[in-house]
């Protein structure tokens, strides 16, 4: 959890790393997004070349203080969450770990932000901006996509990485009935952030 402490990443963990990538590529969605990534010539074809990719950006480890050895990478950010000198939360943009975190008592969810015209989330919010505390530490607002598969956000976020070299890019996107914008901010080579943020809705019946 904490960033500025060296991580030390043992063969298990790279074993897991690698079957985590090994299965979202068997997916339909990463399958597409391959097959898109290489149209647009930012992908090789060959899949072990993607799978390569696909480690480096999200698994690769980087420090995020200058001067400080490795201490983190984009899918623990994105998808595990960290903290800051253990005093601010950040990212943590995944609805499996928040649904982890809180079976464990963790995380204590203290509210979110929807939709227009809405007095709380139904089964039709797939995009929330949420509060909640995790291991004492208040997140103000983190925004999250709500039920949808992990192969579909690693997908989603590393198109969006791959399109651009900006330090920060921000794109929007239509999903259904929601307009987004997704932004991924980038760590050199890396992921540093990335994460959805609601901004409209045009489907009357949800309102």
């Amino acid at each position: 959890m904490s960033t500025g402490v060296a991580e030390v990443v043992t063969a298990e963990e790279i074993a897991e790393m690698n079957r985590f990538l090994d299965a979202i590529l068997e997916t339909k969605v990463m399958q597409i997004t391959h097959d898109y990534l290489v149209e647009k010539k930012w992908s090789k074809p060959n899949l072990k070349d993607f799978k390569s990719q696909l480690y480096n950006i999200w698994f690769q480890l980087y420090n995020r203080a200058p001067g400080k050895s490795p201490d983190s990478c984009g899918f623990e950010h994105v998808f595990v969450g960290e903290s800051k000198r253990g005093q601010e939360i950040m990212g943590l943009h995944n609805w499996v770990q928040f649904y982890l975190q809180e079976k464990k008592n963790n995380i204590d969810y203290k509210g979110f932000v929807g939709r227009q015209h809405k007095s709380r989330p139904d089964e039709d919010d797939q995009v929330l901006n949420l509060q909640f505390s995790w291991k004492d530490l208040v997140k103000p607002v983190g925004s999250s996509f709500i039920g949808v598969s992990p192969e579909f956000e690693v997908a989603v976020y590393t198109v969006v990485f791959l399109m651009s070299q900006e330090k920060i890019t921000k794109e929007v996107v239509r999903v259904e009935e929601y307009e987004l914008q997704i932004i991924v901010n980038r760590h050199g080579r890396y992921i540093g952030t990335a994460y959805p943020v609601l901004m409209s809705s045009n489907n009357p019946d949800l309102y």
